[in-house]
Protein backbone atom coordinates (compact mmCIF):
# COMPACT_ATOMS: atom_id res chain seq x y z
CA UNK A 1 0.00 0.00 0.00
CA UNK A 2 3.01 2.26 0.36
CA UNK A 3 3.32 2.70 -3.41
CA UNK A 4 -0.34 3.73 -3.63
CA UNK A 5 0.13 6.36 -0.94
CA UNK A 6 3.16 7.76 -2.74
CA UNK A 7 1.27 7.93 -6.01
CA UNK A 8 -1.66 9.74 -4.41
CA UNK A 9 0.72 12.13 -2.67
CA UNK A 10 2.53 12.81 -5.94
CA UNK A 11 -0.73 13.48 -7.77
CA UNK A 12 -1.97 15.80 -5.02
CA UNK A 13 1.35 17.67 -4.97
CA UNK A 14 1.37 18.00 -8.76
CA UNK A 15 -2.25 19.23 -8.76
CA UNK A 16 -1.57 21.78 -6.02
CA UNK A 17 1.54 23.04 -7.75
CA UNK A 18 -0.34 23.38 -11.05
CA UNK A 19 -3.18 25.34 -9.45
CA UNK A 20 -0.72 27.58 -7.59
CA UNK A 21 1.26 28.29 -10.78
CA UNK A 22 -1.89 29.00 -12.81
CA UNK A 23 -3.37 31.30 -10.14
CA UNK A 24 -0.07 33.13 -9.57
CA UNK A 25 0.37 33.75 -13.28
CA UNK A 26 -3.27 34.85 -13.56
CA UNK A 27 -3.17 37.31 -10.65
CA UNK A 28 0.41 38.63 -10.64
CA UNK A 29 1.79 38.41 -14.18
CA UNK A 30 -1.26 38.64 -16.46
CA UNK A 31 -2.19 42.26 -15.57
CA UNK A 32 1.14 43.38 -17.05
CA UNK A 33 0.58 41.56 -20.37
CA UNK A 34 -1.14 43.43 -23.20
CA UNK A 35 -4.87 42.75 -23.33
CA UNK A 36 -4.73 41.69 -26.99
CA UNK A 37 -2.08 39.04 -26.33
CA UNK A 38 -3.12 35.45 -27.11
CA UNK A 39 -2.43 34.24 -23.55
CA UNK A 40 -5.50 36.09 -22.22
CA UNK A 41 -7.84 33.58 -23.85
CA UNK A 42 -6.61 30.87 -21.40
CA UNK A 43 -7.72 32.78 -18.30
CA UNK A 44 -11.02 33.96 -16.87
CA UNK A 45 -11.66 37.69 -16.31
CA UNK A 46 -9.80 39.27 -13.37
CA UNK A 47 -12.97 39.59 -11.26
CA UNK A 48 -13.02 35.82 -10.84
CA UNK A 49 -9.50 35.86 -9.39
CA UNK A 50 -11.00 37.22 -6.17
CA UNK A 51 -14.50 35.77 -6.40
CA UNK A 52 -13.49 32.11 -6.71
CA UNK A 53 -11.18 31.96 -3.64
CA UNK A 54 -13.63 33.98 -1.53
CA UNK A 55 -16.50 31.70 -2.50
CA UNK A 56 -14.39 28.60 -1.81
CA UNK A 57 -13.43 30.02 1.61
CA UNK A 58 -17.05 30.77 2.53
CA UNK A 59 -18.13 27.26 1.51
CA UNK A 60 -15.24 25.71 3.47
CA UNK A 61 -16.01 27.72 6.60
CA UNK A 62 -19.70 26.86 6.29
CA UNK A 63 -19.01 23.13 6.10
CA UNK A 64 -16.55 23.34 9.01
CA UNK A 65 -19.07 25.24 11.13
CA UNK A 66 -21.83 22.71 10.41
CA UNK A 67 -19.47 19.82 11.15
CA UNK A 68 -18.32 21.34 14.45
CA UNK A 69 -21.93 22.04 15.42
CA UNK A 70 -22.95 18.45 14.73
CA UNK A 71 -19.99 17.09 16.72
CA UNK A 72 -20.85 19.37 19.64
CA UNK A 73 -24.50 18.26 19.57
CA UNK A 74 -23.56 14.59 19.47
CA UNK A 75 -21.10 14.96 22.35
CA UNK A 76 -23.73 16.81 24.38
CA UNK A 77 -26.24 14.00 23.81
CA UNK A 78 -23.60 11.42 24.75
CA UNK A 79 -22.89 13.21 28.07
CA UNK A 80 -26.59 13.32 28.93
CA UNK A 81 -27.01 9.56 28.48
CA UNK A 82 -23.98 8.76 30.65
Amino acid sequence: MELGDKAVGFILTLTSLSIFTYYTFWVIILPFVDSDHFVHKYFLPQEYAILIPVLAGVILLSFLSVFMGLVMLKSKKKKKTT
